[in-house]
């Protein structure tokens, strides 16, 4: 059993397992016992989760057996599963000293963070890099993420190229609000083609606003989840916050500004290009979409897979791919992303038409 000796301050400290040998294969190398140790007992119940459901995801996830006693964490495994298990529980108690709330939407994001390739440097995610808002910190959940949000901070251009739920859209409006609030850019442009979902949905009534909005709807709702909403309705009204349809953005300039081309899939080449030149002096742009979500009439090539041939190893632009691994919702959401990842696979070895994966 290895004991560990808790400084003063919270869990003890050792060398980041990542940055260790690593052995494919966990128990390999025989069985190990970790024993760790806490000093603020009010903290526990949240490290714990209800019913100690945060350690079972744990042990669930990393095979590994987890027994509490007290102030006491005692992890028994193989050597790497037991590693990984003691770098997630870490991770999550520093986020408990810092003030963050930690439920099992952040177990996860530890766990995915933990079981990341072995070469990779980065720090658990207590120490990762966060975009800042008036509403608080928002952190990476994955390790995709936190590649994404430093493409967002580097580059002019970046594209966000992944399955539903893996946070493209969400980590670009962060962006954009913490930028506008720090005053670097002057107002924050948020587009979606108008495209039906599988869906034909006729007339609509109303004015140009009420008709539009229905297909920007997922764009509100990430605006409120980073502002109040007084100040997101202000923004909008004094035009620092616009948002509108693709078709409203040929022939402009857009300068000091910050703009998201959301569900990108879903454009054509011509109005891929006409977005794209619309940069200006100052502006950042960020193109999001899922080439497996296409609702384009059959035969119609999307701008968004051709805008990627064409501009790839474009210096000033960068591109991330999210993987099925990166889907941040609800874990479910994960298992059926890949589940109907698994059948397209299969339609397409037989030679069957590609079906089209729906949020």
């Amino acid at each position: 059993m290895t004991q560990l000796v808790t400084p003063a301050g919270g869990i003890a400290l050792r060398p980041d397992p990542r940055a260790l040998p690593r052995n494919p294969a966990f128990a390999s190398d025989g069985p190990r016992t970790v024993t760790l140790s806490f000093n603020d007992n009010a903290l526990l119940p949240m490290l714990y989760g209800e019913h100690d459901r945060h350690l079972a995801r744990i042990e669930q996830r990393l095979g590994v057996r987890i027994a509490s006693r007290g102030n006491r964490v005692t992890i028994s495994g193989g050597a790497e599963s037991t590693e990984l298990a003691e770098s997630v529980m870490r991770s999550l108690w520093q986020r408990l000293e810092r003030g963050d709330a930690t439920g099992m939407a952040e177990v996860e994001a530890a766990l995915r963070m933990a079981d990341g390739p072995a070469e990779d440097p980065r720090l658990p995610l207590a120490d990762m890099p966060a975009i800042r808002t008036r509403k608080g910190a928002i952190a990476p959940r994955s390790r995709t993420q936190a590649t994404y949000m430093d493409m967002l901070q580097q580059h002019e251009m970046v594209f966000g190229v992944g399955p539903a739920g893996t946070g493209k859209t969400y980590l670009a409006v962060a962006q954009g609000v913490a930028l506008l609030m720090a005053g670097r850019v002057d107002r924050i442009i948020l587009s979606r083609p108008a495209v039906e979902a599988g869906e034909r949905l006729g007339f609509l009534p109303g004015d140009m606003k009420e008709k539009v909005d229905p297909y920007l709807r997922p764009l509100y709702d990430a605006l409120h989840d980073m502002m109040p909403a007084d100040q997101v309705t202000r923004r909008i009204t004094s035009g620092e916050i616009e948002i509108a349809p693709l078709a409203f953005m040929r022939g402009r300039t857009l300068a000091h500004a910050f703009a998201i081309l959301d569900e990108a899939q879903n454009t054509t080449p011509a109005q891929m290009k006409m977005f794209l030149t619309r940069m200006g002096e100052g502006t950042r742009m960020v193109i999001t979409g899922d080439p497996s979500q296409v609702d384009l009439p059959p035969g119609q090539k999307s701008g968004l897979v051709e805008a990627l041939s064409i501009l790839d190893r474009v210096e000033g632009i960068g591109v991330t791919r999210f993987a099925e691994g990166d889907v941040v919702r609800h874990p479910l959401v994960g298992r059926i992303v890949s589940a109907y990842g698994r059948a397209e696979a299969a339609a397409e070895g037989r030679g069957a038409p590609r079906g089209k994966m729906k949020e």
